[in-house]
């Protein structure tokens, strides 16, 4: 399924999703926020996994000021592990100290462009995107880990300064779609 990511300085396309507490939640949801973090990601993707401790820090780093959000718009129906009762089993597991949303009919997905789980869109107050694409060069090791991307990103963006490395190639699974 071919499709345009989200490009630099576009607005977040609005979402009214619920999550794994049972409230449902939209863009107007973090309004307060300096910047949102919005995560596509699932619970069964080797990548997510790897990286969920490091996202759950990150909330925790700046949560006076970023939002991080994930949301799972993969089928549940090839992949039941994505379903919406294993991410209420999985956000307790983990201790997710953010919104994990499910994105039941893809639309969400496909507004922003996202083709990776875990891909991530970083916007500022004005909810413009400043950065696309990964959390940082090496998802295995996080203490081997050069270049922290979205870091970064947050940081020059909590500076108001111009964002270094505004986008990189996404790595991860790829969205599970629907057949149609």
């Amino acid at each position: 399924m071919e499709q345009k990511h989200l490009t630099l300085g576009t607005t977040a396309p609005d979402f009214n999703l619920i999550g794994v507490d049972g409230n449902n939640y939209s863009l107007d949801s973090f309004k307060d926020s300096k910047a949102l973090v919005v995560i596509f990601s699932c619970n069964h993707c080797p990548y997510v996994k790897a990286y969920e401790d490091r996202i759950i820090k990150l909330q925790k780093d700046y949560k006076e000021k970023v939002q991080v959000v994930a949301i799972n718009s993969n089928d549940e129906t090839n992949y039941p592990e994505d379903s919406f009762d294993n991410m209420v089993i999985r956000a307790k597991e983990k201790g997710f100290n953010f919104p994990y949303l499910r994105d039941k009919d893809q639309s969400v997905a496909k507004l922003y462009g996202a083709t990776h789980t875990p891909e991530i869109f970083l916007f500022d107050m004005n909810r413009k995107l400043v950065f696309h694409g990964k959390i940082d060069d090496n998802w295995k090791e996080p203490e081997k880990a050069k270049n922290k991307y979205l870091r970064a990103a947050v940081d020059e963006l909590l500076a108001e300064k111009q964002i270094s490395v505004p986008e990189t190639f996404t790595i991860g699974c790829t969205i599970k779609w629907q057949n149609d």
